[in-house]
C-alpha cells in the first residue's frame, strides 16, 4: 500500500530516506489524479521493501509542494538519497513508472 506523505514526516520519509522514493503529488478534486491513484497502490505493492512509493496531497501540505515546484497534478518525483532525481507529470502507466523506479535504484 502506498504511504502517504504530509508535513509531520516529510522530513523523515523523503528528505532523510537513504533510498529510493516515488512522490505522488495529488488532489481528491482532480480527476487525473484519481484515475493514477490504482496504478501508484499496484507500483507500491510490486516495489515492496526495494523503494517506498506515497502519496502527498497538495491541499493538505501546499507548502512541500510549492517548495518541490508542483505547477500541475498528478505530478510524481522520485528522490534517492533525499534528492530528486525524476519527474513527470501526467497520468503514466504502471510499466513507465516502475522503470522510472528501477533507473533510480541503479544510479
Amino acid at each position: 500500500m502506498a504511504r502517504e506523505f504530509n508535513v509531520e514526516n516529510w522530513d523523515q520519509e523523503v528528505l532523510k530516506n537513504s533510498g529510493v522514493t516515488l512522490v505522488d503529488f495529488w488532489a481528491e478534486w482532480c480527476g487525473p489524479c484519481r484515475v493514477f491513484t490504482p496504478i501508484v497502490e499496484q507500483l507500491a505493492e510490486k516495489m515492496g521493501d526495494r523503494a517506498s512509493v506515497g502519496k502527498l496531497n497538495v491541499d493538505k501540505s501546499s507548502d512541500i509542494a510549492s517548495e518541490a515546484g508542483i505547477r500541475g497534478i498528478p505530478t510524481v518525483i522520485i528522490y534517492k538519497d533525499g534528492k530528486e532525481v525524476q519527474r513527470k507529470s501526467g497520468v503514466i502507466q504502471l510499466a513507465e513508472l516502475e522503470k522510472m523506479v528501477e533507473q533510480a535504484i541503479n544510479l
